[in-house]
């Protein structure tokens, strides 16, 4: 069609030629193939005869034809050909959802894997803890009422029953004052009378139990995740017995010592007295003893002491060769490298060394000037252990910290310099339980917990002899 419409425009063009020189002529007839074909002749104006039939006239317009053929074929499939780079933006929009879907995946991929290796360490937990159960002797069953033979009959029956079994027939009142019965009654009642109730020992003994948490308050921020908070259990003036103090230890500068007149107030969060430290403090280590905050310096192994009443430093001394920032902490970590603790004798440090490789090692303090009288080397790792106190010249350890349900799972005996494994129930109730230290005064563990400010009752019993 676009063929025969340039070919009509050609002819248009010479039929106008022709009449301008009138010696043009149009025929239309068929060919010898019976096709129909359309001629034109015209008078050359200068020519007489032509040297060739056909000439190169024709093939020029047949070159010129083909050229404006192929440009209306472009031309033609133009429309189709703009869409072009709109497949490829919206190829490139559907791989770019592709990636980031991808990465969602990948992101949630390890999400999921991160808590199916807490899950298994729960479990390992948990499965440590049952051998430690089953390997537990059981507890001693209420003894029976001792058998005194009186009056046993045959048969085997107890000496109650067989007196409630003898029959007391109407009228016989000797019957209930048979002098052998009633003295094999009497006796019988004494044997239960005597049973003594149990004693409950204290003395500085070792621990049997642990109360579940008491929840004294939260903190407000999220400065106070985790921190350290105590009593002094030998206070000094001016501050009293009921004075409690607060550190949150979130953040790279903690030097804020927040001061309460009693629990009440603590809870309650009303502050009276806020003493900024004049070296920052690092760990959940820090402990209140005769009137001063004890506590390791941020990024060093220096032990501080720092008097409440002047509000200056009093002492300070280097713990030699011990871990710090991050060396050896507990397993929750926190810069807990070196753990100060309080206990009926005195000031004792938790820490660790090269020397030691990593296991736990007590050290005993001179509360004055901090020098380290006596050590003792521990064969429990302690980054294997969540937090650890003293009570009597014993260190405890904690299993996990965030297990709702634990165990105080190792002792130390400094007095026989030997350790044995536990299995005392403990709860964390919160699950992230960064601070445990023991108040010798009211026999309570301080501990905190996930935000929460939480205290713990403790029972001991008597030492074994040595």
């Amino acid at each position: 069609m676009m063929l025969l419409l340039l070919s009509l425009c050609l002819l248009g063009f010479l039929a106008q030629r022709g009449e301008a020189q009138d010696r043009a002529a149009l025929w239309r007839g068929n060919d010898r193939a019976g096709r129909c074909q359309y001629t034109f002749t015209v008078a050359s104006p200068s020519e007489v005869s032509c040297p060739q039939a056909g000439g190169p006239e024709m093939e020029g317009v047949k070159s010129r034809l083909s050229l404006l053929e192929a440009m209306v074929s472009r031309l033609a499939g133009g429309g189709a050909g703009a869409s072009a780079p709109d497949a490829g933006a919206e190829l490139r929009e559907a791989l770019n959802r592709a990636v980031g879907e991808r990465n969602l995946l990948q992101g949630e991929k390890e999400r999921l894997e991160r808590e199916q290796e807490g899950l298994r360490r729960r479990l390992e937990e948990m499965l440590r803890e049952t051998e430690m159960l089953r390997s537990r002797p059981c507890p001693p069953q209420t003894p029976a009422v001792p058998d005194t033979g009186i009056m046993r009959p045959a048969g085997g029956s107890s000496p109650v029953s067989h007196l409630i079994a003898r029959p007391n027939r109407q009228g016989d009142s000797s019957s209930l004052r048979d002098s052998v019965w009633q003295q094999g009654f009497q006796e019988l009642k004494a044997e239960v009378t005597e049973v003594p109730a149990p004693e409950e020992y204290t003395g500085c003994g070792v621990l049997t139990s642990v109360s579940e948490p008491v929840t004294h308050r939260k903190a407000d921020s999220i400065a106070g995740k985790y921190g350290v908070w105590m009593q002094d259990p030998e206070p000094v003036a001016p501050y009293g017995p009921d004075m409690v103090w607060r550190i949150d230890t979130v953040g790279s500068d903690v030097r804020q010592l927040f001061g309460y007149e009693d629990m009440e107030q603590l809870s309650k969060g009303f502050p009276s007295k806020v003493v900024l430290l004049p070296e920052p403090l690092e760990g959940t280590g820090a402990v209140l003893y005769r009137g001063s905050l004890y506590y390791q310096r941020r990024r060093s192994r220096t032990l501080i002491r720092f008097d409440l009443a002047s509000e200056r430093v009093a002492a300070r001394r280097d713990l030699l060769h011990a871990g710090f920032h991050g060396q050896f902490p507990y397993s929750w970590g926190g810069y807990t490298d070196i753990d100060l603790a309080v206990d009926e004798r005195g000031l004792w440090a938790v820490y660790s060394t090269s020397k030691a490789k990593g296991a736990v090692v007590l050290s005993r303090l001179d509360p004055h000037d901090l020098r380290v009288t006596k050590s003792w080397e521990t064969n429990v790792r302690k980054n294997g252990v969540a937090n650890a106190f003293v009570i009597c010249g014993r260190l405890y350890t904690v299993a996990s910290y965030s297990a709702a349900n634990t165990t105080v799972n190792y002792m130390y005996d400094t007095d026989r310099s030997r350790g044995s494994v536990l299995a005392i129930p403990f709860q964390n109730k919160y699950r992230y339980n960064s601070m445990i230290d023991y108040n010798p005064t009211q026999k309570k563990l301080f501990a905190w917990d996930n935000f929460h400010l939480v205290s713990y009752d403790l029972k001991l019993g008597r030492p074994p002899a040595a």
